[in-house]
């Protein structure tokens, strides 16, 4: 199988998987029903969201030792030498963020989403703020070699982590409006992916496991935004605190209010 076959396999899978999710959480959610109660099938659903992500980042770590696995990743990039199809292009330095700003572009054209604008600014970036935390602390962790040779950064690929975070903040918010929405932005964020292997700034693993992070960190941000809000909302707690920082006359520093 050559790496274009590899690939769009890849794409097709992350996208039908995704934009199938609200579909198949919700023709699960009718057996549940039918069955158990509704925390029953809540955890079902998170099972089932975390499975697919959890296999890339579980493939992705294996290979960094696995001999084994390594072999896909040379394999694929001797192929491309060999062909001549090494190129550099810059498209995954700017399309990374392509399905966050059409998730935006789409709420300010009036499509109603699942969450309202500054709880879905406030959702993707720390979605990005996880993603980032992760990749930066393994990159560090495993030092490993990028293809190219040029540091010792590869692992995973931040840019494919970022491009779907945007891809499964995409889905989150209009999944349940199309599949096609679904369908597009893991589309772009696979291309993003593409575009690390063929710069030969990632291998194939890299880009795999980097495609997990950004998947899992975008979901758990979803699944504990609710909490977050709730302990911010006047209305579920008795009090209030706020440390706010201030600025006067050239000094730095901080105040300390309760509202009770």
């Amino acid at each position: 199988m050559n790496l274009k076959s590899i690939f769009f396999l890849l794409a097709g899978n992350i996208a039908l998987l995704q934009a199938q999710t609200s579909d198949t959480c919700r023709i699960v959610l009718d057996s549940v029903i039918q069955t158990e109660n509704h925390q029953s099938f809540l955890k079902t659903k998170k099972a089932i969201g975390i499975a697919m992500p959890a296999a890339m980042i579980t493939y992705g770590i294996i290979s960094v030792e696995s001999d084994v696995l390594k072999e896909l990743d040379y394999s694929t990039r001797n192929e491309l030498i060999e062909d001549n199809s090494m190129w550099y292009n810059g498209l995954d330095n700017y399309v990374q963020f392509s399905p966050a700003m059409l998730a935006f572009g789409l709420k300010l054209g009036g499509m109603e989403s699942k969450h309202q604008l500054p709880d879905m600014f406030i959702l993707y970036a720390l979605s990005n703020v996880l993603e980032t935390s992760v990749v930066f602390t393994t990159k560090e962790l495993t030092g490993r070699k990028r293809p190219d040779g040029s540091n010792y950064h590869s692992f995973p690929s931040g840019h494919t982590a970022i491009a779907f975070v945007a891809a499964e903040f995409l889905h989150q918010e209009y999944g349940d409006k199309s599949a096609w929405i679904s369908a597009g932005g893991y589309g772009m964020a696979t291309l993003i992916g593409l575009s690390r292997i063929y710069n030969n700034k990632h291998w194939v693993s890299d880009v795999v496991a980097g495609a997990g992070v950004g998947i899992l960190s975008t979901k758990i941000i979803y699944w504990i935004y609710p909490s977050i809000k709730k302990s911010f909302s006047k209305e579920d707690r008795k009090h209030q605190s706020f440390i706010c920082p201030t600025y006067s006359n050239g000094s730095l520093g901080v105040t300390f209010s309760c509202v009770f």
